[in-house]
Parts: C-alpha cells; structure tokens; sequence
C-alpha cells in the first residue's frame, strides 16, 4: 500500500460546552516521531493521545496541536466569601456611625475587598473530556490518513511509469547483451590484424576460446533475471495491504546493485549508455520512495 507521509488535518468538536480543536501535520521520517503541543492543564492526555497517533500511522514525523477549552458553567463558576462581606460590611457601618456619616454599604465599595469574590473551585471530569477529543483526534487521523493516501495515489502513478521505463530498458539490454562471443572474436581478429598486419598466421580455434571465455566473464544473465524479479516485488509491494516504504527503498537498493554489476561486466558501449539512464532513472525512484511510509 502506497501512502504518502505528508499531510495535514484539522478537526473541531464541541459538546456540554466543551471545545476541542485538534491540528495535525505530517512530514517525512524514518520513524514515527511524534511532538504535541497540548493546552495547559491536559498533559496527562500526551500519552493517550501518542497512542491513538501510533495505532494509525507506522512512519513520519507528526506535529500536533491539541486546543481544549471549556466553557461549561461549572468550569467559569464563581463564589462569594460571605463571612468576608460580612465583616467588612459590619466594619464599614461602624466606621460610618463612629463618623456620622449616614447612607448605605453600595456594591462597589464591595468589590474593592481582595478575595471577595473567587473562582468556584470545581473538579475536571478528565474522562469525560478525554471522549470528546478522543473523537475529535479520531476525526482529524482519518483526515489525515485520507490525504496520505491521495497523495499516495500520485506517488504510486508515478513510481509505475518509472519502473515500466526500467523494464523497457531491462528488455534493450538483455536484447544488447546476446551474441556477446561473436562480439569479442570480432574485436580480437581485428585488434591481432592491427597489430601484426596480417603477418601471423591465426589460430581460430584459440580466437573462439578467447572470445567464449571474455563472453563468460560479461554474463548478466544472472543479474538479468534478479532484476526482473525485482520488478514482479516492486509491483506486489505496490499492491499490498502492508506499509510500503521500507520494502521498495530496500528493492531499489537491490536494483542498483544489479545494474551496477552489469555495467561492471558489460563491453558494450551502447548497453552501457542504457545502464546509465536506469541508474539515473532508478535515483529518481528513489527519492520518491522517501516520501512513502
């Protein structure tokens, strides 16, 4: 299975007054490393949360912004100090009558008191608040899978017309590599002609050993026959159920080796030149890998 590892998501959820947003983006990686950043007071969700983003993603490197605000009325209660009102408003009276000074104790002169009026002091239900954005997580991973895979979609597309241009050249050059003898005992006849001028007898029978044994030598047939293996695993990797990245940049190790073993061996200089475009073609596949998970 194909699935790019960059991507972004974004989700929101509300419910009883709960607000979570959760963001998500992806990049490449090697492995699955994952950075949150979590609104104060809900770290104890970080290790859940890394849970939840490991159960769907094997690779990549993940930032996540995890927003939970709660507006509920229990959350913003407030309360009075009543004995604290009392006694001040026991002492403003008596420091009115000590003065003379007649008129009523107005709410102003309250809250100028410190502490008068706090925060009710509540308790989190973090397990109810840990459903809601466990939903909302859920919603913004299957976002984000969906993109990865779009994305994966064209990284697919693009790697198999790459690898039909790699199996179109495997042909050329398993078709450039055939009569390699009949090549040699030309080059060595003329090469002897060039250097005796025809002035030694030749030894055919010599001359076809030679040529057979420098044939031998530049046999790919064996690389040849990996290489199209190869290609039968790229595909079936491609089509699987299982994360692909690993396995497809470990072929495309294993192709480079075998066409560099035939460019070693080969004596032709136009099946080299062939050679030299998968290469390059097989290093263009490969920096796509790296976006596969």
């Amino acid at each position: 299975m194909v699935k790019s590892m960059t991507a972004y998501a974004r989700a929101d959820k509300e419910e009883d007054g709960l607000s979570v947003e959760v963001e998500l983006r992806s990049y490449n990686g090697r492995f699955l490393d994952t950075h949150l950043k979590v609104s104060h007071g809900y770290n104890r969700f970080e290790e859940k949360i890394r849970s939840t983003i490991a159960a769907k993603l094997v690779r990549g490197r993940v930032e996540g912004r995890i927003v939970i605000r709660d507006a509920s009325d229990e959350a913003i209660a407030y309360e009075a100090d009543v004995a604290k009102a009392r006694a001040y408003g026991s002492a403003l009276r008596e420091a009115a009558d000590a003065a003379g000074v007649s008129g009523g104790i107005s709410l102003d002169q309250l809250l100028h008191v410190s502490g008068l009026v706090v925060p009710k002091e509540t308790e989190t239900d973090f397990e109810h608040h840990w459903t809601v954005v466990a939903a909302c997580l859920e919603k913004a991973l299957d976002d984000l899978d969906e993109m990865r895979s779009r994305e994966g979609d064209f990284l697919a597309q693009d790697l198999l017309e790459r690898l039909e241009a790699v199996e179109a050249s495997l042909g050329v050059i398993s078709e450039g590599a055939e009569g390699l003898s009949a090549v040699y005992h030309d080059r060595l006849m003329e090469r002897i002609s060039v250097l005796c001028g025809g002035a030694v007898e030749v030894d055919e029978s010599r001359i076809a050993q030679e040529a057979a044994l420098l044939a031998d030598r530049s046999d790919i047939s064996e690389e040849i026959t990996r290489a199209k293996s190869h290609l039968v695993q790229f595909r079936s990797i491609m089509e699987g159920e299982e994360e692909a990245g690993r396995k497809l940049n470990f072929l495309l190790q294993e192709f480079n080796r075998e066409f560099n073993t035939m460019g070693s061996k080969i004596g032709k200089a136009d099946v080299a030149h062939v050679i030299v475009s998968v290469k390059s073609e097989l290093e263009k596949m490969r920096e796509q890998v790296q976006n596969i998970e």
